[in-house]
């Protein structure tokens, strides 16, 4: 049993969501890299610099859900879906790139005694693109369907929320210390949030290139998702009473692979009743929320087994 790619509704929810976070992703980087160059803030021209990569991102990740959801073809047979990990992959690059340069930048402008910032400002624009953040969050947690792609963007969508908030905390920390006898911290406090923020958003591009190298190895899905399609296996295989199989599973993308193998007595079974067992194990995997690939044998010889 194989489909074709994910289903034509799972894909247009899919696109659509990129869709609405990339006009996100607009306003949000045109607020930001005006603010921060009028503001002369560092941490601010970050966020912006950040939502604009996300709009690169986003689009990236809009084509290679439209590819994988255009399904097998003569060149490619079992589709497009490694995609979805080569575009989180790529995202993960371009994170590490925007952060390190940002940090390099932070502890330069520390060194050279620190720079005047807005701590009003700081605070405002904290507040207000966190809440959208969060907004873009909650629409790519609501209403996207559960892939990795949307899993992805959500993600950074939320990681974004928690800078900006951080960014808005640090405004008005610097607004207490202008009222103190270390007033002068100040001047370090842009710089002190870019590095906060470095740290904060560090692990993520990490997780996205594990996740991504992990995918693109054929690696066993987690530990969830092989527990439910063990389930299902289990299930099919008392009803049959058929021996324990041999189990492989693999995810790329959407695309979760099952490949289930049974050792028979010579002569017990026939094509009607593996047919039995393969659309048993189809109806029992298409609960899961991914598109499976499954392929079933049965077999009186071990040695055919690879």
């Amino acid at each position: 049993m194989a489909d074709g790619g994910p289903s034509p509704e799972t894909a247009r929810q899919e696109q659509c969501a990129l869709r609405v976070s990339m006009a996100f992703s607009v306003a949000l980087a045109g607020v930001g890299l005006v603010w921060g160059l009028v503001a002369g803030s560092q941490v601010i021209l970050l966020d912006g610099v950040y939502t604009v990569l996300g709009i690169g991102l986003s689009w990236l990740a809009l084509r290679a859900s439209r590819i994988a959801a255009a399904g097998p073809t003569r060149r490619f047979p079992f589709g497009r879906e490694s995609l979805v990990p080569v575009v989180v992959g790529v995202q993960g690059l371009a994170l590490i790139g925007t952060l390190g340069y940002a940090a390099v930048e932070a502890v330069r402008v520390i060194l050279e005694g620190g720079s005047e910032v807005a701590a009003v400002g700081l605070a405002v624009y904290g507040a207000a693109t966190g809440l959208a953040c969060l907004a873009a969050y909650g629409h790519l947690a609501r209403r996207g369907p559960r892939s990795d792609l949307i899993r992805t963007e959500a993600t950074v969508w939320l990681a974004g929320a928690v800078t900006s908030l951080l960014i808005a905390v640090g405004g008005v920390v610097a607004l207490v210390l202008g009222t103190t006898v270390w007033s002068g911290a100040q001047e370090y406090a842009d710089s002190v949030l870019v590095l906060l923020s470095c740290a904060l958003l560090g692990a993520l591009p990490v997780r996205m290139l594990r996740q991504a190298a992990s995918e693109l190895l054929e690696s066993a899905p987690e530990q969830a998702v092989q527990r439910r399609v063990g389930e299902v296996v289990e299930r099919v295989r008392a009803a049959e009473g058929l021996p324990d199989p041999v189990v492989r599973t693999s995810k790329v993308g959407q695309k979760l692979y099952v490949e289930v193998a049974f050792v028979v007595p010579s002569g017990r079974w026939d094509v009607a009743g593996e047919d039995r067992v393969r659309r048993a194990l189809r109806d029992g995997l298409a609960t899961l929320p991914y598109d499976p690939w499954c392929v079933v044998e049965i077999t009186s010889d071990p040695g055919l087994l690879l």
